[in-house]
């Protein structure tokens, strides 16, 4: 079908909400973009984005506005607390026909998207208070009291998303029992290498995302910004921890901190409305997903509509081509998160005998097309 006369809102202006206008532009359909926050920002971390997100940024015609402001990223170095090494992988060679694997600061891709769709108006500040079926098309009110008639929704507004809340009987986010840290710090390493240390039931991670900086995460158990926690970490894990730390002494507005969590559900659409990206799919951090499953979203989402008859045929489609692999993405995180809970002796067993083998089979079906 034609996107001709269709009305479609987008509940949310990040990656996954912006994807989705750069996929249906030519579409045909009338497309309102609404976001909460009052406008784009300078202020946030780094994003790491595997293969398969940076072949999604290239299908929507972004990947070199990208690549522009980014780091490509040519190995992962996996080590213990202590610095033993526990596997390395290339991930040129594992990700090659697939795409480069890339670091950035979160606002760097954010505005080469937002330039990618400029032709599409965001309305900055306002969100959904309201949604109600009629008949084919959802009738939304907004934080202004206006109200207004559409025949698709959909909610790309994260993993504590509103259209969630006001369309389905589901649960909220699932805390996963980590609580993460993330900052920004100066770059100390001219490599561009993805590097993790491994305590038990925690990770310290340092990707270069510019010239300059260095973005890393801290993922500690349920306590909620525990005092003292600095101190801790540079004691338990070597170097470059210590100095990455120092960053904050002397500047910590780029910390950010919060659990980790996971949005598990039944069914992703009610009637014309449907959820995409970490509203219907959050997962643990450890496979930096997130961001790649919902530049898939919106490129399959396009697809189906394109295909199908009617908009509720679209939605049934898109569900059953998504699922396969949003489930995969959610198994092998878990499994991820469970591995680094298990003793560090037999932990740093099984991961420098397996650790490559593992890795490569976490993210084998993902390089095919979704």
């Amino acid at each position: 079908m034609r996107g001709n006369g269709v009305r479609v809102l987008i509940v949310g202006g990040g990656v996954a909400g912006l994807a989705t206008v750069a996929a249906l532009r030519d579409w045909g359909a009338t497309i309102d973009v609404v976001e909460r926050a009052p406008g784009p920002t300078d202020s946030g971390t780094g994003i790491y984005l595997t293969g398969n997100a940076t072949r999604m940024l290239a299908v929507l015609g972004l990947r070199e506005p990208v690549a522009d402001v980014a780091v490509e990223i040519t190995r992962q170095r996996s080590a213990n607390q202590r610095g033993g090494r526990l596997f390395d992988i290339d991930v040129t060679a594992l990700w090659r026909g697939v795409g480069p694997c890339v670091s950035l600061p979160r606002a760097h891709l954010h505005r080469a998207m937002l330039a990618g769709v400029r032709d599409t108006p965001i309305r900055w500040g306002r969100h959904p208070v309201a949604m109600a079926e009629e008949g084919d098309r959802v009738a939304v009110e907004f934080d202004d009291h206006n109200i207004e008639r559409y025949d698709l929704v959909l909610g790309a507004d994260g993993v504590n998303s509103t259209v969630r809340r006001l369309a389905f009987d589901a649960p909220a986010a699932r805390d996963l029992g980590q609580y993460a840290y993330r900052w920004i710090a100066p770059r100390i390493d001219a490599e561009p290498v993805w590097s993790v240390q491994l305590g038990r039931g925690r990770q310290f991670l340092t990707i270069p995302i510019s010239a300059e900086q260095t973005y890393c995460y801290y993922n500690d158990g349920p306590v909620v910004d525990r005092p003292g926690w600095r101190d801790e970490v540079a004691a338990t894990f070597t170097e470059p921890v210590a100095s990455m730390l120092k960053a904050l002494d002397h500047d910590d507005s780029t910390l950010y901190a919060g659990p980790n969590q996971e949005v598990v559900l039944d069914a992703w659409s009610r009637g014309p409305v449907l959820l995409i990206g970490d509203a219907a799919h959050a997962t643990s951090p450890n496979m930096a997903q997130g961001a790649a499953m919902a530049l898939e979203d919106g490129v399959v989402l396009a697809a189906s509509l394109a295909a199908a008859g009617s908009i509720a045929e679209a939605l049934r489609g898109y569900e059953a081509r998504r699922r396969p692999r949003t489930d995969w993405v959610l198994s092998q995180t878990r499994r991820r998160d469970r591995a680094t809970g298990l003793p560090p002796a037999l932990r740093d067993l099984v991961m420098r005998r397996l650790g490559e083998q593992m890795f490569r089979s976490n993210y084998g079906p993902l390089f095919a097309q979704p």
